[in-house]
């Protein structure tokens, strides 16, 4: 079972890890200059330097849909810079997955494959999708909706040890980044993690700083560039979140599900 991820960020990692081990094929796409911040979780990596791993599973950078297959026949998962998702009229997947978690729709149609799933705000389950996955942390995080939309984004991240806003860092003016800590570094308030035309991003409380955008990556004021866990746990650093385990769980029960009824339907017919 051939599916496409949309995205390859660290929620979208999460799912290609839990599909994966299901035994399921995954191809994954994203920008040819990601911006993910938990760089060391992120198969986007592989558009990046060509490979990466995440947790003992390896991805590489492909160049075409065909070579896709090929990578596929490797044992390794294929990333492509490809935004548009334009690989899946040529792959025609069995099954499409739209986690680039934009907060909006940015072109993912629920006729795009048998089984489409939005995750997280933007979709609607039965309009662009045939089911959605719940992203916001709390009692319904990884619920898959067969009906209706995941809840709004917030713009308020959620409680990671105690902490909620003041664990991102946001870029402190438009222009290039320059990255002067590097994950896995230790933080207190106050410390400067980077800079931006001269203006630093500086820690907004002490903890080991889980993720931080790539040097030289073009950014604009305000912008998410950096997230520190203030549980000190250092490990952490290097293996997908409980949110995107998670999420990555309803995803696998939206394409099980939603595939075995496709099934069902055509031993009846």
């Amino acid at each position: 079972m051939l599916t496409v991820i949309r995205g390859a960020g660290d929620l979208a990692s999460g799912i290609a890890l839990r599909l994966w081990r299901s035994h399921i094929q995954v191809v994954m796409t994203d920008m040819e200059r990601p911006t993910a911040i938990r760089r060391t979780v992120c198969f986007s990596q592989a558009v990046v330097h060509g490979e990466t791993a995440v947790e003992g599973v390896t991805a590489r950078r492909a160049e075409n849909a065909a070579q896709t297959l090929e990578l596929l026949c490797d044992g390794v998962i294929p990333v492509l810079a490809d935004p548009d998702g334009g690989c899946i009229r040529d792959l025609r997947p069995a099954a499409v997955v739209d986690a680039i978690l934009a907060k909006r729709n940015l072109g993912t149609r629920i006729t795009d494959a048998p089984v489409v799933v939005g995750v997280g705000p933007g979709f609607t389950a039965g309009v662009d999708c045939h089911a959605a996955v719940e992203t916001m942390r709390g009692h319904y995080l990884g619920r898959v909706l067969y009906e209706g939309s995941p809840i709004p984004n917030t713009g308020i991240p959620g409680l990671i040890g105690g902490f909620a806003g003041e664990r991102v860092l946001r870029a402190p003016a438009d222009g290039l980044f320059r990255q002067i800590l590097d994950i896995g570094a230790w933080v207190k308030l106050g410390d400067v993690a980077a800079e931006v035309d001269g203006q630093p991003m500086v820690c907004t409380l002490d903890g080991i700083l889980r993720g931080i955008l790539a040097d030289g990556t073009p950014v604009h004021r305000g912008m998410k560039a950096g997230d520190i866990d203030p549980r000190c746990e250092e490990r952490h650093c290097y293996c997908a979140s409980d949110k995107a385990l998670a999420v990555g769980g309803g995803v696998l029960e939206a394409v099980l599900a939603l595939s075995g009824a496709l099934r069902k339907g055509a031993d009846r017919g």
